[in-house]
C-alpha cells in the first residue's frame, strides 16, 4: 500500500512540475489574431509575383503594390482565389469546430474533396483520389500522388499550430491526420514544420529558436531536415540573404517529384519553399516588412511563402505590434467572408481561440477570464518517410506527346512514368463533359479512369506508374467513351529509373 501511495505522489509531483507558460487572455487572443493577419496580408503582398519568378530572385527594383490601392480589398473583389491556402485552412478549422479534435482523417478529407473551390497539385490529386475511393492516408502516398512532396500541406497547416499553442504533440497529431490526406514524406514534413513553428510562437520570441525547435521533430535523414539545417548553417555564415539563396538554389532546386518541375525552373517542392520561409524569418530580424519581402523575393511560390513567414512572426509579436501599414487594409475587409467559405477573418480568429482554449483545458492547462496557463508539450521525432525512393529522373519529353480522340501509344525505357495532360472540352462541356480513358501497359489488362472536364474534379495527371520492372515498355491510351466535343491532350512524358 505504501508503494502505491508513493507512486501516486510521484505522478502528482511530476504533473505539478510539468512546464507551463502563462499568458494573459488579451495577449493570447492577440497572438492568434496576429497569426491569421500575417497569413492574409502576407499572401496579398506576394500575390502579384506568384510563380512569375522561377529559379531566380525577384529584382530589387520591383516594388510590391500596397498602400493606396488596398491590395487586400482588390484581391477580395477581383481575384479571391489567391487565398487558396487560407480557405483550405478554414475548411479544416470548421471540421474541428463542428466535430472536435478527434475527427477522423476521412471527415477532414471529405470536407475539402467535396468543396467547390479550385485546387492544384497534391491537393487536387488527393481530391480526385478521395472521390475515386482512395482514402487517406493512401490518397497522399507518393505511389498514388505524383505531387506528394509538393507544398500543399505546408501552406494550409497554419491552423494546426494556432489551435494547439505550445502543445506541439497536439499539433503533430492533427498534422498526421490531415497532412497525409494530400502529402507524404517531405511534403508532409513541410506542413508539420510550419504547424510546429506556429505552436512554438506562443512561447518563444526569438525566430531562430522557433525554427530550430520546430525542426527537431523532422527526421534528420530526410532531405527536408537537411535543407532547413543548411539554411540555418548558411545564415550563420552569410550576412547577405542573397548569398544563402544562391547556395540553396545550387544544392536543393533539382525537382524529382512534381512532373511540371522536372527539367524546368518551376519548383513547388516543399523543402525549398520552406527554406524561403525560414530565410525570411532569419534574415528579417523581427521586422514584418523585411520578413515578408525576403520570403517573397526568393521567388517560386512567392505569395504562400511570405504568408507563412508573416503568419509565424505575427503570432510571435501579436497583432497589436504589427505596423498599421499592414493591419489597416485588413480591417477594411475583416468582416467579409473569404472566397468559397462562410468564414471571415474575424470569424477565423474567434473560432481558433475557442478551439485553442478547449485544447488547453483538455490537456491539463487552465483558462480564466484574466489569463491562460498552457501546458508546454513537446513531441518525438516522427517516423521517416521518403517519396520516390530509389528513383531518379532519367528523361522528360515536353512540347506535347499528342492529342487524340481515339488512342495514343507511347514507348519508353525505365522503371516509372508520369504522363501529364488534360481534357480539351468545348465551353458547353466544361461542367458535365467527361472521358473514359483505358490505359494498357505492355499489352496487359487495361486500367480505366474517368476524366471529368469539371476543373474542380479533374484528374491532375493523365497516368502514372512507379511499379514497373526495369526495361522497355509500351503504354497505350484509349478513349473508351467521351462526351461530344471532348478530346485528350498528353503534354509531357516523365520517365524514372
Amino acid at each position: 500500500m505504501r508503494n502505491i501511495f508513493c507512486l501516486i505522489f510521484s505522478i502528482l509531483l511530476l504533473a505539478s512540475c510539468a512546464e507551463k507558460v502563462t499568458i494573459s487572455r488579451e495577449d493570447f487572443a492577440d497572438k492568434i489574431k496576429g497569426g491569421w493577419a500575417g497569413q492574409t496580408f502576407g499572401c496579398t503582398y506576394g500575390g502579384p509575383t506568384e510563380f512569375r519568378y522561377r529559379g531566380e530572385m525577384i529584382p530589387d527594383d520591383y516594388v510590391a503594390p500596397w498602400d493606396e490601392d488596398n491590395r487586400i480589398k482588390w484581391y477580395f473583389d477581383n481575384n479571391p482565389g489567391l487565398y487558396d491556402d487560407v480557405y483550405m485552412d478554414l475548411s479544416f478549422l470548421k471540421v474541428i469546430d463542428r466535430c472536435g479534435m478527434d475527427a477522423s482523417a476521412e471527415v477532414f478529407a471529405e470536407e475539402f474533396a467535396r468543396a467547390s473551390y479550385p485546387l492544384w497539385h497534391a491537393n487536387q490529386a488527393a481530391r480526385y483520389n478521395i472521390l475515386d475511393g482512395i482514402k487517406p492516408p493512401m490518397s497522399g502516398f507518393w505511389k498514388n500522388n505524383p505531387h506528394a512532396d509538393d507544398i500543399d500541406f505546408q501552406i494550409e497547416a497554419d491552423f494546426a499550430g494556432l489551435v494547439a499553442p505550445a502543445m506541439t504533440d497536439v499539433a503533430g497529431a492533427l498534422c498526421d491526420k490531415v497532412g497525409h490526406i494530400m502529402n507524404y514524406g517531405d511534403g508532409y514534413y513541410g506542413g508539420l514544420f510550419v504547424a510546429r513553428m506556429y505552436s512554438l510562437a506562443f512561447i518563444y520570441d526569438d525566430v531562430e529558436t522557433v525554427v530550430r525547435e520546430a525542426l527537431k521533430a523532422i527526421p534528420q535523414e530526410s532531405d527536408f531536415h537537411k535543407c532547413i539545417a543548411d539554411v540555418l548553417e548558411w545564415h550563420s555564415q552569410c550576412d547577405d540573404w542573397k548569398e544563402a539563396w544562391l547556395r540553396i538554389e545550387e544544392k536543393w532546386s533539382d525537382e524529382t517529384g512534381c512532373p511540371e518541375g522536372v527539367d524546368a525552373p518551376f519548383d513547388i517542392d516543399a523543402k525549398i519553399n520552406s527554406a524561403y520561409v525560414v530565410m525570411g524569418l532569419l534574415y528579417g530580424g523581427g521586422d514584418m516588412e523585411r520578413t515578408m519581402d525576403i520570403s517573397m523575393r526568393c521567388g517560386q511560390d512567392s505569395d504562400c511563402n511570405p504568408a507563412t513567414s508573416a503568419g509565424i512572426l505575427g503570432t510571435i509579436i501579436g497583432y497589436k505590434a504589427i505596423p498599421d501599414k499592414w493591419t489597416a487594409p485588413l480591417e477594411a475587409v475583416s468582416g467579409r467572408k473569404f472566397a468559397h467559405t462562410d468564414v471571415s477573418f474575424n470569424n477565423a480568429c474567434e473560432m481558433s481561440e475557442r478551439i485553442a482554449l478547449e485544447n488547453i483545458r483538455k490537456n491539463g492547462g487552465k483558462v480564466t477570464d484574466a489569463y491562460v496557463r498552457i501546458p508546454v508539450r513537446y513531441s518525438d521525432v516522427v517516423p521517416f518517410e521518403k517519396s520516390f525512393d530509389c528513383f531518379s529522373k532519367v528523361e522528360k519529353e515536353s512540347g506535347g506527346c499528342g492529342s487524340f480522340t481515339d488512342s495514343l501509344t507511347l514507348a519508353f525505357e525505365g522503371r516509372g512514368v508520369v504522363l501529364t495532360g488534360h481534357l480539351d472540352c468545348t465551353p458547353e462541356k466544361l461542367t458535365e463533359g467527361f472521358a473514359r480513358l483505358g490505359v494498357t501497359v505492355d499489352g496487359g489488362t487495361p486500367e480505366v479512369f474517368i476524366l471529368p472536364c469539371d476543373f474542380a474534379k479533374r484528374r491532375y495527371d493523365l497516368y502514372w506508374n512507379y511499379n514497373l520492372s526495369e526495361g522497355a515498355h509500351k503504354i497505350t491510351l484509349s478513349l473508351l467513351d467521351r462526351a461530344d466535343g471532348v478530346s485528350v491532350k498528353c503534354t509531357s512524358k516523365v520517365i524514372y529509373n
